[in-house]
């Protein structure tokens, strides 16, 4: 590690006067640049560059790691609010706990469970924050694999960096509309607008309205987001850039339905076992985002931004914890959170060529701060308060309060993130990176005053290669590692942190006249310091266990002629625990179907009356996969085909239709154990406009 470290750290500070040839002239304006750019919009549904994977614009076929984007277009198609749909065109990213339907809590990438989402580069999961809306993203990009040699600490899997929308030269306003099954209503407005006559001053605001209700007795929500941006070109070298958000979703908290004897099915899907009187838990969100961009000469750009977010989540809710014949236990809970999240980064980019090599450089130092308040006391669980799953009888008095349950978390976290990215010859090229962090953790109980705390250094390095076999396959591999401070203990513990180990090889393909892309690989993760039962201490946990995944993913994406667009996905997943005191070795990890696939095709006319419109299919599959932990409990495999039509009646008005789940299929998307089994939407119709004002 130090050898990497040290050839990294002289490849970063040499100057460049030591350039054998000059680098490439960079445009004048970073905002009239042409052609795709990383934070832009993508053509149809292929990207071609991202920022996600090196924190510099660089073409995705130039990268030595599998990495999926996702665009706008995919989530406009499916006529989704939510990520989670369009993740099922990632590859390998399966959906896990949602923490009742209030947030994207958890999914999981290449088998490993996560919260990493982050925005723009920046961390966004801290606290609980509020599942994102369509209405602000341009792509959603999955890296895949440890990506800690970049972003700090997360999980081994991979993580999805969100990229927003940003303002436009030419200006346009937007009005969206949609109405469907179950009293689903949703309207949107996106608003570009010049500031000035020389177009160097651009602003752009996203705002939505949601009120939906839901095939499930008793649930619904309402969501109101507005999302303004600004930039400015200061200078011909200097971009200011402005993205901020401010958001309310109001929800009932909602656990799903149980398993009966270890078979879905038994409960009616609509069932809801919580208590309606509870009313809706509110989860506010305000974030900004500034960064400041610079070029010193052609040759090297300082980055400085900034994120800073807060959130409370208030509300109560009646929980269910276990099924005893035809009841459930349940206990209730208020809950008052709060947490803020500051992170600033300084990055110093070059290029400039040494001993023949072209390199391509990053420096880059990161410090944050995070504070969590969580309150949640609850009442004793037991059949007191329990409810008939096929007959449930609402209105019950509250139990008394009972576990106090009252816990502040504070990190702070300092990194120092070096990446050369090297161009060795016309086919071989290759990327070396490291983070240094340190990171300082203190967890207490508010309610017996009990601290603790906990100081580590950790370097997270990574490399990859990739050779250019032809001009249509690129072959690569890597290995990168990664961290994760663990959650803290019932008696606010803190452990020693999660530790992975990721190794990976593929290829990349540009297909029919470059119509096509795809990326297909293999790969291996190791995970120990997984939280596991204590033997000494029952009822407390120890950092002692571990777990692997293995397989295969693809995407593929494209325009693969002027009418017809394409996005599909594939995965075969192996993950399963490997060590641990109270779950068998060998049990599948929680959610991780061994085979998933996706495809989405839409075609659009190209002449005649129907000029501009469109319709397609998208179909989804789902294996079986582990229910809970540790058990026999296994959700079924499914199938889901939606259909999709707009019809373009004029330049400026489309009108669309949204067939889900058109067979009707009876499925369960996400489960966190056979008591929360969360069932997915039955046949629905979405009516949705467009117009361009």
């Amino acid at each position: 590690m130090r050898a990497t470290i040290t050839l990294l750290a002289g490849s970063l500070l040499t100057p460049c006067i030591f350039a054998a040839e000059p680098p490439a002239q960079l445009a004048d304006s970073v905002i009239s640049a042409p052609g795709e750019q990383a934070d832009g919009p993508v053509q149809g549904y292929r990207a071609k560059r991202s920022a996600s994977a090196t924190r510099t614009d660089t073409p995705i076929s130039e990268i030595p790691q599998a990495i999926s984007v996702v665009p706008a277009q995919v989530l406009e198609d499916l006529g989704s609010s939510r990520i989670d749909r369009a993740l099922d065109f990632a590859g390998g990213v399966s959906r896990q706990n949602n923490f009742g339907g209030l947030t994207f809590l958890n999914y999981s990438v290449r088998g490993f469970t996560t919260g990493e989402l982050y925005r723009n580069g920046f961390a966004i999961n801290r606290g609980s924050y509020s599942s994102p809306d369509a209405s602000a993203i341009e792509r959603l990009e999955v890296l895949k694999g440890p990506a800690a040699a970049l972003y700090g600490r997360g999980d081994p899997g991979g993580l999805v960096n969100i990229v927003t929308k940003r303002p436009q030269q030419e200006a346009f306003t937007q009005f969206k509309a949609s109405a469907g099954r179950w009293d689903r209503y949703r309207s949107s407005l996106n608003v570009n607008t010049p500031l000035n006559d020389e177009g160097t001053l651009l602003s752009r605001v996203n705002l939505a309205l949601e009120d939906n209700g839901s095939f499930r007795d008793h649930v619904g929500n309402q969501r109101q987001i507005v999302n303004p941006t600004l930039t400015w070109q200061l200078s011909p070298d200097t971009l200011l850039m402005i993205d901020s958000e401010f958001s309310r979703t109001d929800s009932v908290f909602d656990r799903g339905i149980p398993a009966v004897d270890g078979k879905m099915g038994a409960v009616k899907r609509s069932t809801f076992l919580g208590e309606p009187n509870d009313g809706k838990i509110r989860n506010e969100n305000q974030l900004l985002q500034v960064s400041l961009e610079h070029y010193l000469n052609e040759a090297w750009k300082l980055r400085l931004a900034s994120h800073y977010s807060q959130g409370t989540l208030d509300g109560n809710s009646s929980e269910p914890s276990r099924l005893i014949g035809d009841q459930v236990t349940r206990f209730y809970r208020e809950r008052s959170f709060e947490w803020n999240d500051s992170i600033t980064q300084a990055e110093l980019h070059g290029q400039f060529d040494l001993a023949g090599w072209q390199h391509q450089t990053l420096l880059g130092l990161e410090y944050e701060n995070y504070r969590n308040s969580q309150k949640y006391p609850q009442s004793v669980t037991g059949l007191g308060y329990g409810q008939n799953i096929y007959n449930p009888v609402y209105g019950q008095p509250k139990p008394p309060i009972v576990n106090p349950n009252d816990f502040h978390e504070h990190t702070e976290s300092y990194a120092l993130n070096l990446q050369d990215q090297i161009t060795f010859s016309e086919r071989w090229s290759g990327l070396l990176g490291v983070r240094l962090e340190r990171f300082e953790q203190t967890a207490r109980n508010r309610s017996t005053r009990v601290s603790n705390e906990q100081t580590k250094e950790v370097a997270t390095p990574r490399a990859g290669v990739l050779y250019q076999l032809t001009p249509e396959v690129g072959v690569f591999a890597n290995a990168s590692m990664s961290f994760k401070p663990n959650t803290i203990g019932a008696q606010g513990q803190v452990f020693k942190p999660e530790k992975g180990l990721g190794y990976e090889t593929g290829l990349k393909l540009d297909l029919f006249d470059s119509r096509l892309g795809a990326t297909v690989a293999l790969f291996h993760i190791d995970k120990e310091n997984v939280l596991t039962a204590d033997p000494n201490n029952p009822g407390d946990s120890i950092a002692a266990g571990k777990a692997r995944s293995q397989g295969l993913d693809l995407q593929v994406s494209g325009q693969l002629t002027d009418a017809l667009r394409v996005i599909g996905a594939y995965a075969y997943i192996d993950a399963e625990v490997t060590k641990d005191n109270s779950i068998p070795e060998g049990s599948d990890l929680l959610g991780i179907a061994r085979n998933s696939a996706s495809l989405m095709g839409v075609y659009q006319f190209q002449g005649g009356s129907l000029q501009g419109s469109e319709f397609g299919a998208a179909v989804n599959y789902v294996g079986d996969r582990s229910g809970q932990t540790g058990s026999n409990f296994e959700l079924p495999a499914y199938t889901t085909v939606d259909l999709l039509a707009r019809w373009q009646a004029t330049k400026d008005l489309s009108l669309g239709l949204n067939l889900n789940n058109l067979f009707d299929r009876k499925y369960y998307e996400r489960s966190f154990n056979s008591v929360w089994v969360m069932p997915g939407d039955p046949r629905n119709l979405s009516v949705n406009l467009t117009l361009n004002l």
